[in-house]
C-alpha cells in the first residue's frame, strides 16, 4: 500500500498577508496553511506520536528516504521510502533490531568515502552516540553501533563535506552536560556547548568532539549548516533555547578550524532546527519552527512550521531576507518542525516534518511541495 495525496502543480488563488504591525520583522509574510493540495501525508497512526523526521534525496533526483521516531525525540525508528520524489511513500519498511532502542532523534546524511564508496549514515543521539550505515542506498542497513565514548543532543544535527580531502566531513551537535559522558549532569546555571567532530574515511569513524562555543547566557543548540555559494565560508544557524535572545549564527573561513563568536540573527529567522538548501537561482530556502524570544511581538505563526527565503549574503549581513512563509499551522504549542528539505531536479521543494496538524490528534509526518516562482508571486502581492 502506498500513502499519497494528489498534488496539483498549478498556480493557485493568492493566499498571503500584508505586512502587519505586530510582526517583529518587516518583510512580507505568506500563509500556505490551507493549501491542502500541496500536502502529502507520509505517516499517520491514530493514538501514536510520530515525530522529528529527516530525509535524504538520492542522486537520481527521485528516490527519497525518511526516518523518524515513534515518540517525542525518542522511540523506535520508523523507516519509509519514496520512488517518485515524495509524492507517494512505501509502507513502513523492516529495520534492524537495534533501531527499536533508539534514544533520540535519528538523522540521515549522504557521505562518500575516499575511494568513492557511497553510503548513507544514520545517527541516534544521547549517550553513547550511535550510528547505522548503508552502502546500497538504504536497501539494507547495519545495526546501531556506538561511534565513541561520548554523546550529545540531536547528534548529528548537520553534516558537511570538507575541502581538506576526499571523504572528509564535519558534523555538529550540542549538549548541556547531561549526555556528553556516561554519568553527565546538567549544570546550574545551565551551560550549552556546541561541538564539532570530523571524519576522514567517508563517515565510518568520527573524532572525539571539540568545543566550538559554549555559553550560559545564550543557550546555543540544534545547529544547521550552510556553505557560502563560493564555497569558502561555512555558516551555522543556531537555536537559542533560553528564549532570552534571538537565534544565533556563527561563521568559519577555514573549513571549521576556527569560528566567529555567536551573534544575533534577525527576527525573521528566530526559531528552532534551521534546515536550509539552495534553490536553482542561488537563493536559500530555510525551514524551521517559528519561536520568538521573550519581549518581542509574537506573530500569528508563533509555534508553527515556517520557512525563510533569502540569500546567503543576507545571513552574512544580518538582513531580514526576502519573505517568510507559514507552511502549516501547528495546533498544540510549539511541538513541530524538525524538517527535512530536498530540492528536486525541476526545482520543486519538498520539505517534511512532524506536528500537531489536526486538533486533538497526536503528531504525524507531513510534507509540503512548492516552487520558488509561486512563492515570489505571493510575496510580491503580500508586500503591496
Amino acid at each position: 500500500m502506498l500513502t499519497s495525496v494528489r498534488y496539483v502543480p498549478a498556480l493557485f488563488a493568492l493566499c498571503c498577508s500584508a505586512i502587519a504591525a505586530d510582526r517583529p520583522y518587516s518583510i512580507p509574510y505568506i500563509d500556505l496553511n490551507d493549501q491542502a493540495y500541496r500536502q502529502v501525508v507520509i505517516d499517520h497512526e491514530h493514538g501514536q506520536y510520530l515525530g522529528h523526521p529527516t530525509t535524504v534525496l538520492l542522486e537520481d533526483g527521485q528516490t527519497m528516504l525518511c526516518v523518524y521516531p515513534k515518540g517525542h525525540g525518542r522511540g523506535g525508528i520508523v523507516y519509509k521510502r519514496s520512488a517518485d520524489g515524495g509524492l507517494t511513500w512505501s509502507d513502513r519498511l523492516p529495520t534492524p533490531e537495534s533501531w527499536a532502542t533508539s534514544k533520540e532523534v535519528p538523522t540521515l546524511h549522504r557521505v562518500i568515502g575516499p575511494d568513492g564508496t557511497k553510503r548513507i549514515i544514520m545517527f541516534s543521539g544521547l549517550y553513547p552516540c550511535r550510528m547505522a550505515v548503508t552502502e546500497d542506498d538504504g536497501a539494507t542497513w547495519s545495526e546501531l553501533k556506538p561511534v565513541g565514548d561520548w554523546g550529545g543532543i540531536v547528534t548529528m544535527g548537520c553534516v558537511t563535506d570538507l575541502k581538506t580531502g576526499p571523504g572528509h566531513y564535519m558534523a555538529f551537535f550540542h549538549d548541556d552536560g547531561r549526555f556528553f559522558t556516561e554519568k553527565g549532569m546538567k549544570t546550574s546555571p545551565a551551560v550549552f556547548t556546541l561541538y564539532k567532530t570530523r571524519s576522514t574515511d567517508g563517515g565510518l569513524t568520527w573524532s572525539f568532539p571539540e568545543t566550538i562555543d559554549k555559553s550560559s547566557t545564550h543557550h546555543i543548540c540544534e545547529p544547521g549548516i550552510v556553505r557560502s555559494p563560493d564555497g569558502k565560508q561555512l555558516a551555522v544557524l543556531l537555536r537559542e533555547n533560553s528564549r532570552r535572545n534571538d537565534s544565533q549564527i556563527i561563521f568559519s573561513n577555514d573549513e571549521g578550524k576556527t569560528w566567529t563568536k555567536h551573534r544575533d540573527m534577525p527576527a525573521s529567522l528566530n526559531g528552532d532546527r534551521h534546515t536550509g538548501k539552495y534553490l536553482p537561482d542561488g537563493r536559500l530556502f530555510i525551514s524551521f519552527r517559528s519561536l520568538q524570544p521573550k519581549g518581542l511581538d509574537k506573530p500569528e505563526h508563533e509555534g508553527d512550521w515556517v520557512a525563510w527565503v533569502g540569500t546567503y549574503q543576507d545571513l552574512v549581513d544580518g538582513k531580514e531576507g526576502q519573505y517568510v512563509v507559514r507552511l502549516k499551522d501547528n495546533k498544540k504549542g510549539a511541538d513541530c518542525a524538525y524538517p527535512g528539505v530536498e530540492v528536486l531536479p525541476d526545482g520543486t521543494i519538498v520539505t517534511t516534518t512532524y506536528g500537531h496538524w489536526s486538533a486533538g490528534q497526536m503528531p504525524y509526518i507531513l510534507s509540503v511541495r512548492l516552487k520558488l516562482e509561486e512563492l515570489d508571486q505571493l510575496a510580491k502581492a503580500a508586500g503591496k
